[in-house]
C-alpha cells in the first residue's frame, strides 16, 4: 500500500506540474511570450549575435495596456529560465494610445532557433520604474539617438553622454520607430567631438534608418575631422561611402519615400550594408576617425536611430538590426496575455479580446452596458404591469354587467363612495374599470345635477356625446399610461447596433493607426485588435436583440388592452344610452 500510495503521489506530480507556472515574481501578475525566432520563417542569422538590443513593439493587438501602469513602470523582461531579468529600456509608452516601443537587450541570440523566447511582465501596481537605458547596450556602443519629439536637442541613451551639439532638423513625432528628424536640405545635426566616439583598433560602425523625398545626390553622414575624414553620402541613387583614397559605391539603389536601414562599418576598408545586406566593400587602411560629425546637410527626407558603435559589427549583428527594427520584422513574437492561475491550460479568447479593447471600446461598452440595464427594467415592469392590467381587465369584464346596473339616479351617499373605493382597490391595475370609473362619476354628477333642478333622469344625445368625450380623454390618458418608457427600447433597438458600430469602427480605426505607428504590421498583430474593436458590436447587437424581443412581445400585450378599451368604450356608452336616454 505504501508503494503504491508514493507511486499515486509521483503521477499526481507529472500530471499536474504542467498546471500552474513559475512566475518570477508573483508581484507582478501578468506576462506576455516574447518569442525570438532566428529560423528560416523568421529572421535568418548565420552566427549568434550577442548583446543584442532588440525592439519590441506594443500595440492593442499584442498588449493588454489596461492591464499596465499608464506610464510602463511596471514592465519588467525576464529571460526564459524566468529568473534573470534583463536589462531594458522604454523609447515611447503611450497608454492612452495604446502604444510603446521598449529595447531589450538580449544576451545572445542563436542561429537557425524557433522556440527561443523571454518573458514580459506586467500588473504590478506598486512598481517603481526598472528600465535601465544606459545598461541597455554594450561598452562598444558610443552613441544612440532615438530622436523623441519632446527632446530640443537629440539626446544620447548610452552611458556616454554623447547628446547633440546642435540641430536644426524638425523633430517628428512620425518617424519609423517613434520620433525622428526631418531634413530640408538646409538642416543639419551636429554630433559632438568627444573621445568615446573615436573608431581604433576595433574599427567603427555608423547605422540609421532613412527616408528620402527624392533620390539628388547629398550627403548623409560627415566626420571630418582625422587623416581621412568619412564621408557617407547618396550618388546618383546609391549609397556612396568614402575616406581618403577608399570609396566604396553600393551596388543595389536607394529608393525613394520608403524606410531603409543604411550601415557602414569602417575596419580594413569600408563595407555598405543596406537593408542588412552588404552591398559594397572597399578593401584599404582607414585611419583612426575622432572630432564631430554632421548629419544630413544637404538631404531631404527623414531619418531615424541614429547609432555608433567604436566597433566594427558583425554581418549578422547588422542583419538582425535592419530586419528586428523595421515595420516588416519578423524576429519578436508575442504570445497570448496570461494572467495570474491561468497555468497551462490555455489562453483564455475572452480575456484576450477583451484585454486588447481600447478606452473609446469601453466608453462606449459602458453606454451600451447602461442602456441594457435601462432597458431590462422597462421590460420587466412594463410586463409586469400589462400582464396585471389584462388579469385585471378579465375580472373586471366578469362585474361589468352588474356594475353598470348599479348607476341609479339618486344620492350620492356614504354606502356607495365606500362601495366605490373597495371597487377601485380590487381593480387598482384595470384599464377598464378606470374608464368605467370616469364615466360613472360624469354620470352620477349629471344625475346630481338634474336632480337640484328638478329634471327628469334622462340624458340628451348632447349629454351621452359629453359623457364619451370624458371617457375618450381618459383613454388617451390610459394609452399614453400603457406606452410610457416603450421609447427607450426603441432606442435601444435602433441606437443599440449603431453604438456598437461607432465603436468597432474608431477602434478598427485606432488598431490599424497604431500598428501603422509601432511598424508591426502582421496578422498576429492586426487580428486581435480588429477582434476586440468588434466587442463593441457584439455589445449593441446583445442590447438590441433582447429589446427587440421584448418590444415585439410588450407591444402585442399593449395592442390586445388598447382593443379592448376601445371596444370597451362603446359598449359602456351603449348600455348608458339604452339605459338612461329618451
Amino acid at each position: 500500500m505504501k508503494k503504491i500510495a508514493v507511486f499515486a503521489l509521483v503521477l499526481w506530480s507529472l500530471l499536474t506540474a504542467g498546471a500552474v507556472h513559475a512566475a518570477w515574481n508573483a508581484d507582478w501578475p501578468q506576462r506576455v511570450r516574447i518569442g525570438l525566432n532566428t529560423s528560416a520563417e523568421g529572421l535568418p542569422i548565420t552566427a549568434a549575435v550577442d548583446s543584442a538590443p532588440v525592439l519590441v513593439r506594443l500595440h492593442t493587438g499584442n498588449f493588454q495596456f489596461i492591464e499596465a501602469k499608464p506610464d510602463g513602470s511596471d514592465l519588467r523582461f525576464i529571460a526564459s529560465d524566468d529568473k534573470t531579468p534583463l536589462k531594458f529600456h522604454i523609447e515611447k509608452f503611450d497608454g492612452l494610445n495604446e502604444l510603446a516601443f521598449v529595447w531589450v537587450q538580449v544576451p545572445k541570440l542563436t542561429p537557425g532557433t524557433k522556440d527561443a523566447f523571454i518573458w514580459l511582465y506586467y500588473g504590478n501596481p506598486a512598481a517603481a520604474a526598472g528600465d535601465d537605458a544606459k545598461g541597455s547596450y554594450d561598452a562598444a556602443q558610443a552613441l544612440v539617438y532615438h530622436f523623441d519629439d519632446r527632446e530640443p536637442l537629440p539626446q544620447d541613451a548610452t552611458a556616454n553622454a554623447n547628446h547633440a551639439l546642435r540641430s536644426t532638423a524638425q523633430a517628428i513625432g512620425t518617424g519609423l520607430i517613434g520620433g525622428a528628424l526631418a531634413f530640408d536640405r538646409n538642416a543639419e545635426l551636429v554630433l559632438p567631438s568627444t573621445p568615446s566616439l573615436k573608431s581604433g583598433t576595433n574599427g567603427l560602425t555608423v547605422s540609421f534608418w532613412i527616408k528620402p523625398a527624392d533620390l539628388a545626390d547629398a550627403p548623409l553622414y560627415t566626420q571630418t575631422e582625422g587623416a581621412a575624414p568619412l564621408v557617407v553620402a547618396l550618388r546618383g541613387g546609391k549609397l556612396q561611402a568614402q575616406s581618403g583614397t577608399l570609396t566604396a559605391t553600393a551596388s543595389a539603389p536607394v529608393t525613394a519615400a520608403i524606410w531603409q536601414h543604411v550601415a557602414i562599418v569602417v575596419k580594413d576598408g569600408l563595407t555598405i550594408y543596406l537593408n542588412g545586406q552588404q552591398v559594397a566593400q572597399a578593401a584599404g587602411n582607414v585611419p583612426d576617425l575622432s572630432g564631430a560629425a554632421v548629419v544630413g546637410k544637404g538631404f531631404q527626407g527623414e531619418l531615424d536611430e541614429l547609432q555608433v558603435s567604436t566597433t566594427a559589427r558583425s554581418a549578422d549583428w547588422i542583419r538582425t538590426a535592419a530586419l528586428s527594427q523595421g515595420q516588416d520584422q519578423k524576429l519578436v513574437t508575442h504570445g497570448a496575455a496570461e494572467g495570474e492561475g491561468e497555468g497551462d491550460s490555455g489562453p483564455s479568447y475572452l480575456k484576450i479580446l477583451l484585454g486588447a479593447v481600447t478606452i473609446d471600446g469601453w466608453v462606449v461598452i459602458a453606454i451600451l452596458g447602461v442602456m441594457f440595464v435601462v432597458s431590462f427594467w422597462v421590460m420587466i415592469t412594463k410586463a409586469m404591469f400589462v400582464n396585471k392590467a389584462a388579469r385585471d381587465n378579465e375580472r373586471f369584464k366578469a362585474q361589468f354587467e352588474k356594475l353598470v346596473n348599479s348607476i341609479r339616479p339618486g344620492a350620492q351617499d356614504a354606502a356607495v363612495e365606500k362601495a366605490e373605493k373597495e371597487t377601485a382597490r380590487a381593480y387598482r391595475y384595470s384599464s377598464l374599470y378606470r374608464l368605467y370609473a370616469a364615466g360613472a362619476h360624469e354620470l352620477r354628477e349629471r344625475f346630481s345635477a338634474y336632480a337640484k333642478e328638478g329634471r327628469a333622469p334622462t340624458l340628451t344625445d348632447p349629454s351621452l356625446n359629453a359623457i364619451r368625450a370624458t371617457i375618450d380623454a381618459r383613454l388617451v390618458r390610459e394609452l399614453q399610461r400603457l406606452n410610457a418608457q416603450m421609447v427607450v427600447l426603441t432606442i435601444s433597438i435602433a441606437g443599440g447596433p449603431f453604438l456598437g458600430l461607432l465603436g468597432t469602427v474608431v477602434g478598427v480605426m485606432i488598431t490599424f493607426a497604431a500598428i501603422a505607428a509601432a511598424g508591426d504590421v502582421n496578422v498576429n498583430a492586426i487580428a486581435p485588435g480588429i477582434a476586440a474593436a468588434l466587442v463593441a458590436t457584439v455589445a449593441g447587437l446583445a442590447v438590441a436583440i433582447p429589446c427587440l424581443f421584448g418590444y415585439n412581445y410588450l407591444q402585442s400585450k399593449i395592442s390586445e388592452l388598447t382593443s379592448d378599451m376601445q371596444v370597451f368604450v362603446d359598449e359602456f356608452i351603449t348600455r348608458i344610452a339604452e339605459n338612461h336616454s329618451v
